[in-house]
């Protein structure tokens, strides 16, 4: 193996706050519950010990963190983690971390939360967390199936007793209108956090052109979470977790489009009136039991998740334009079980095991209408027919994971394990996968950690829709003959190593390098007229990086400063061939091509200082070499450089007996910068994506 580059990898560590202080500092604690809040805390000190991080990269983010960001609590989940390092923005709020297109694994305190179908929406909302942690790079063996990284969210619940929280809107531009409600509460041995809101603005997705204001391009999102537990005993607490979200949008129109087709006596449609729409609905449910039974920590769940997408046509409108018109809808139910286990062996080793398993429906409807063609594919008559093509698939995971964390003196760890993972869809694949991550100590400020996984990544089945190539032959949607539908799981060696740095009480300074060989490399891409993305896969892949990150904690004044290399490049396009253009595939099996969302460089940072108690002003930036473009040869161009400031500023005030009151004031891409995400070209990309205009927003919050 050629020698692994260095990079800088740090976790952003500022200190949290204890949970809901300034909500609950007025309400005397009883005496009779302190006994309940000491057990809650030892139970929480006890999953955490499901959780190691030995050998990986982790940037943690905490509440503070988040609510310094212009938009607070307000902001997306998607951009929150966009300020770690190595995590690329692309459109429709999709997330490239290292290289991997999505490929995230969700955890709310311990628990996976299985992926939702739609790109637009945000599932989870900020304002559940208390902390996030993002883990990549070689995770140990508890860790699988989704593997790019792991957003690890721990969520808020009260410490304390009686009852809090707070109300509040965000308003602004681009009609942005957006109330939001949370509760929580401790007494005795029951503890309740819940939170929903409401957004409604006029850029629900990515604007098409450069203009200010998109046409048709209004958006209606409602999401809500709810945590609720119960102390059985001093040593065990069960606890029922669950979310939803019901998301509307309208896809915004690229103006001045020529049709293609005629539609019966149509010949002349404005592409400014096409009325295409989306709506995605999420919901899921978790129960889990957690404690300890004798030195053996645990964590056992059970839950369900419900994904929909229905994606509704401008019938005449996209038969003039692209010769197919699809009522496209998806679902996808999962059903999941999940057991971690943590046991001290002496007082060096300390063994985790556990199991994993989901089973999944997905369904999927293809509703078409489309025109007769000739031969050379040219349109036959102008009157529609309508073909549907659906598709059923029933998907098993499993995984059994053992791994030992084994403490040498007091300077070195290893943590070693393997992993057993089996998928069970179209047909049956499956792998043992070792891990070992090591971690050096030196000195009590240098940390260098090193480690190496064996990852196998089934295909994300709620991506999975399989195509009768048969039905459409002879039609304006007919695709080439060829090739396979049944996507592969990935399977890659991931190699990390980097080193952390104190310099002094107030700098840390991280790097970090990682590379990844991969087989059966696993893409996705937006194909059709629908936005929504199909798995597909390279033969081969490899992907290479490094990191560097910097962290001040000063006190009143906190900064950060991440930035990051990448390369990731695939060849021979093995499945989903239909979608490709017979001169692409040509090209890409004899010749590696950089991957669509591969970014060389992209840089994020921000800085914050706080004047007194109340007072606070902050800036942030992001920073991208940009995504990639079609050149002479597939992906072999990418977009102009873009750079993105954020201003804000937010005051703390006592106007209330009840509470304190909370202003924010954000400016949004201060500099106004006009940038594009994508330029509609490129392997499985759609219609061009610009970044948003400057924008002037306030969020009011009164905490009770």
């Amino acid at each position: 193996m050629k020698p692994v580059r260095l990079a800088l990898s740090i976790a952003l560590a500022l200190s949290a706050p204890a949970a809901f202080a300034d909500d609950t500092d007025t309400t005397p604690q009883k005496a009779t519950n302190l006994g309940a809040v000491d057990v809650t805390a030892k139970l929480d000190e006890a999953r955490n010990s499901l959780s190691p991080d030995t050998g990986s990269s982790q940037y943690v983010m905490d509440r503070q963190t988040i609510q310094a960001l212009p938009l607070g609590d307000s902001t997306p989940l998607n951009q929150v983690i966009l300020q770690a390092p190595g995590v690329v923005q692309d459109s429709y709020g999709q997330l490239h971390v290292r290289g991997d297109h999505a490929n995230l694994q969700y955890r709310i305190d311990g628990v996976v939360i299985p992926e939702s179908i739609g790109g637009f929406g945000q599932t989870l909302d900020a304002r559940v967390i208390d902390n996030v942690k993002l883990l990549t790079g070689a995770l140990p063996a508890q860790y699988g199936d989704r593997t790019a990284a792991v957003v690890d969210i721990t969520t808020r619940m009260p410490k304390q007793d009686g009852i809090g929280g707070t109300v509040g809107i965000t308003g602004g531009q681009f009609g942005t209108l957006n109330p939001n409600a949370t509760l929580f509460g401790h007494e005795d041995k029951w503890s309740f956090f819940l939170t929903a809101n409401y957004l409604e603005n006029d850029v629900g997705i990515e604007n098409p052109t450069a203009s200010r204001k998109p046409i048709h391009d209004h958006t209606n999102q409602v999401k809500a979470f709810g945590d609720l537990s119960y102390l059985i005993n001093d040593d065990t607490r069960i606890s029922f977790m669950f979310g939803a979200t019901n998301n509307r949008f309208e896809i915004p129109n690229n103006p001045a489009q020529e049709p293609q087709f005629g539609y019966l006596d149509v010949t002349n449609f404005d592409s400014a009136q096409l009325n295409d729409r989306q709506s995605e609905k999420t919901r899921f449910g978790i129960l889990s039991l957690q404690g300890k039974l004798g030195s053996t920590a645990y964590q056992v769940s059970a839950g369900q998740r419900y994904s929909g997408l229905d994606f509704t046509p401008d019938d005449i409108g996209d038969l003039m334009f692209n010769g197919v018109a699809s009522n496209v809808r998806r679902s996808n139910r999962a059903d999941t079980v999940q057991a971690d286990f943590s046991t001290p062996l002496g007082d060096n080793h300390t063994l985790r095991y556990g199991l994993y398993g989901s089973f999944e429906r997905a369904n999927s409807t293809n509703d078409a209408l489309v025109f007769p063609a000739n031969d050379d594919g040219s349109q036959a008559s102008t009157t529609p027919l309508n073909i549907v093509d659906a598709s059923r698939l029933l998907a098993r995971t499993y995984a059994l994971y053992l791994q030992d964390e084994w403490s040498i003196g007091s300077q070195w760890t290893v943590n070693y394990g393997v992993r057993y993972d089996r998928f069970d869809a179209f047909k049956p694949e499956s792998q043992l996968s070792p891990r070992v991550g090591l971690v050096y100590q030196p000195t009590d400020s240098t940390t260098i950690h090193a480690g190496y996984s064996r990852y196998f990544t089934p295909p994300a089945t709620e991506s999975i829709s399989p195509t009768s190539i048969a039905k459409f032959v002879g039609t304006t949607n007919a695709l080439p003959d060829n090739g396979s539908d049944t996507p592969l799981s990935e399977r890659s060696s991931y190699y990390d190593i980097g080193i952390s740095q104190k310099l002094g009480d107030q700098w840390t300074v991280g790097l970090d390098s990682y590379r990844r060989n991969v087989n059966r490399l696993q893409d996705e891409g937006q194909f059709g007229t629908a936005l929504v993305y199909s798995t597909f896969n390279y033969g081969v892949g490899k992907i290479k990086g490094d990191e560097l990150t910097v962290n001040y904690d000063g006190g009143a004044l906190t900064a950060y400063f991440n930035f990051a290399y990448n390369r990731a490049v695939g060849k021979r396009v093995i499945t989903g061939q239909y979608n490709f253009a017979p001169d692409d595939l040509a090209y890409i099996y004899d010749h590696f091509i950089h991957l669509d969302h591969d970014q060389k460089y992209t840089a994020s940072g921000g800085v914050s200082y706080a004047f007194g108690e109340g007072t606070r002003v902050g800036a942030d930036y992001l920073f991208g070499s940009g995504l990639r473009s079609d050149g002479i040869v597939p992906n072999g161009d990418h977009l102009p450089a873009y750079f993105q400031l954020n201003f804000s500023v937010s005051q703390d005030m006592h106007l209330t007996s009840i509470g304190a009151t909370h202003a924010q004031l954000a400016l949004v891409n201060a500099l106004d910068r006009t940038y594009e995400i994508r330029d509609g070209s490129g392997i499985g990309v759609g219609a061009p994506q610009f970044g948003p205009r400057r924008g002037l927003f306030l969020s009011l919050q009164q905490d009770f």
